[in-house]
């Protein structure tokens, strides 16, 4: 489940191409919110902010099942993975954010880097064989299928609405501020 950290870049290139720019732009984003939410008990991943209900841990699963949903589901139309597919999603739709409080930090840890594993697996195999403008599996409701380009952007901006949030959180919980994470910093999922 774990890479080493030499096969995962930790920012995007200064002068590389799409593909480059693309991934090494989704892992500086992955890497920022592992360090935000790195490190904390259940108390801490289940702070919350003024009227919010958005928590860390709530954040972690979240971005869990965002993983799968892009770069399995949508990339190579395959099924949810497991954690997803029980339950009804049209009866409770938001599912992640609120079971969320009931997981161990362990288990919200390891969702998580899991889910960014077989991401990275999935985007190696078919990224192996193509480019960024290879067209995904998913159709939408007018025909239209995304390219990979658009999954991984779409993804980048995921990630990036929501590192704003766990910097917030981050900070009300024990002070942790910052852009960039240290250097040395090698999140748990890498």
């Amino acid at each position: 489940m774990t890479q080493h950290a030499e096969a995962v870049p930790l920012e995007p290139p200064v002068a590389g191409d799409e593909v480059a720019t693309l991934v090494g732009s989704l892992e500086r984003q992955r890497r920022t919110f592992a360090w935000k939410a790195e490190g904390l008990d259940a108390a801490g991943l289940g702070v919350r902010i003024a009227a919010s209900s958005v928590t860390l841990g709530g954040l972690l699963k979240h971005l869990a099942l965002v993983e799968d949903q892009y770069l399995s589901v949508r990339l190579l139309g395959n099924e949810p993975a497991p954690e997803w597919r029980a339950g009804d999603r049209d009866a409770e739709p938001d599912r992640e954010w609120s079971s969320a409080a009931g997981d161990t930090p362990e288990q919200l840890y390891a969702g998580w880097a899991r889910a960014v594993a077989r991401s990275r697996a999935n985007l190696r195999e078919v990224l192996a064989g193509s480019d960024a403008g290879r067209l995904a599996a998913f159709t939408t409701r007018d025909g239209r299928s995304p390219s990979v380009r658009r999954l991984l952007v779409d993804l980048i901006e995921e990630y990036a609405r929501h590192v704003g949030h766990a910097d917030l959180l981050r900070e009300a919980i024990d002070g942790r501020v910052g852009e960039d994470p240290p250097d040395g910093f090698r999140p748990w999922a890498i």
